[in-house]
């Protein structure tokens, strides 16, 4: 069954790690290891959230979901939008930008280099608004209980992780351009790059947000409205064109699914930016990471969920919070790539291996009582 699931991920994964070898040596097979580890389990939370919705369409519209659906993700969000990225940042078409990639490799670096402050504040918003929305909300599992609990009961003000997004984009602008009036040849106008990108950043993950609200609220209408029109039509003993009414809630959901996917997506794609600025490179890393999301997609949807993993997502989120913040310190200063992609990753094994334990700990609590009852267990650490 794990074969038969992920037999193409596997494949795809070895052809990824070969061909980053023959690209760049024994360097650039470690930094797509890493940015595949990285988007496997930022995309995690992905796969589950899809395997849930995917549940309830049919499966013509699973089919279409896990073979368009897929390649949109893989294509238009790991491997074109890192390209757009870079070349709106560097102010050169997007072929342009991976032809000196592929080509010109001082002069792309060149360009990335003098782009890296607009793109560290783009992703850096980014990131850090979707961990702060995470870290604020009031939710039942907490795994950093210490840290959870009280930012839990902050999070009741409204827009907070707007403001803090805001005073922290302003503080990284002050600093930059503080160290821009040191260095003479870096001018002001970088703070104002640097607002700029991280004002986009802050209005494309409301954007994102917005739509993904959006189609969520048009599924929940449709399927009552399917609800409805099945209960009519016991009532009335009148044959409804259920088929119709279940087309149309599919296509929302495929709608909400698409969207909910590219919103997943940023977070792997602009984390890549903190760990490599080598396109190539990102291609290969993200796109062996988005086929383990739709394998996992497949295995939760045939075999349950994976539940009992309950503070992955938690890890998942505070590795987003990480990279955030050395996204942000890279607008000044060089940071390896070894420390920005082990980060996220250490992070992320902490999680599984604290839910390892808990399952433990509930599994002894229920062997010595004999009951079912699994609330007297703690489920943080």
């Amino acid at each position: 069954m794990v074969l038969k699931t992920f037999g193409w991920s596997f494949a795809i994964t070895a052809l990824g790690l070969v061909a980053a070898v023959l690209y760049g040596g024994w360097e650039a097979f470690g930094i797509v290891a890493i940015l595949c580890v990285l988007e496997i389990s930022l995309s995690f939370d992905n796969a589950v959230v899809n395997a849930g919705i995917l549940q309830k369409m049919n499966a013509f519209w699973q089919k279409i979901f896990l073979t368009i659906g897929v390649l949109i993700a893989v294509f238009g969000m790991r491997l074109i939008f890192p390209v757009v990225i870079v070349a709106v940042s560097a102010k050169i078409g997007p072929i342009e930008a991976v032809d000196l990639a592929l080509n010109d490799a001082d002069r792309y670096q060149e360009l990335v280099t003098d782009a890296h402050p607009s793109i560290a504040a783009f992703g850096g918003m980014f990131l850090l608004m979707i961990f702060l929305d995470f870290i604020f909300e009031e939710r039942d599992i907490q795994w950093l209980r210490w840290i959870e609990r009280p930012l839990a009961k902050l999070g009741k003000v409204d827009m907070l992780s707007v403001c803090i997004a805001l005073v922290v984009l302003l503080v990284s602008a002050m600093t930059f351009a503080t160290h821009a009036h040191q260095h003479g040849g870096m001018h002001v106008d970088k703070a104002q790059t640097v607002l700029i990108s991280g004002i986009a950043g802050l209005i494309t993950y409301l954007v994102v947000g917005g739509l993904s609200g959006y189609f969520e609220n048009k599924l929940e209408e449709e399927e009552e409205r399917e609800h409805e029109a099945e209960e009519e039509a016991k009532r009335s003993g009148k044959k409804v064109s259920v088929v119709q009414l279940a087309g149309k809630a599919a296509f929302f959901m495929f709608l909400y699914l698409e969207v909910l996917d590219a919103s997943f997506s940023f977070d792997g794609v602009i984390g890549a930016f903190a760990v490599t600025n080598d396109i190539v490179l990102m291609a290969l890393g993200l796109g062996v990471g988005a086929m383990y999301v739709r394998s996992l997609t497949v295995y939760l949807v045939r075999q349950g969920t994976l539940d009992d993993y309950v503070y992955l997502e938690h890890g998942a989120h505070y590795a987003i919070g990480a990279l955030a913040v050395l996204l942000l310190v890279t607008i000044q200063y060089e940071i390896p790539e070894v420390i920005t992609g082990s980060i996220g990753v250490i992070l992320i094994a902490w999680s599984f291996w604290s839910s390892v334990r808990r399952n433990k700990r509930i599994a002894a609590a229920e062997g010595g009582s004999g009951s079912d009852d699994k609330t007297e267990v703690p489920s943080g650490v």
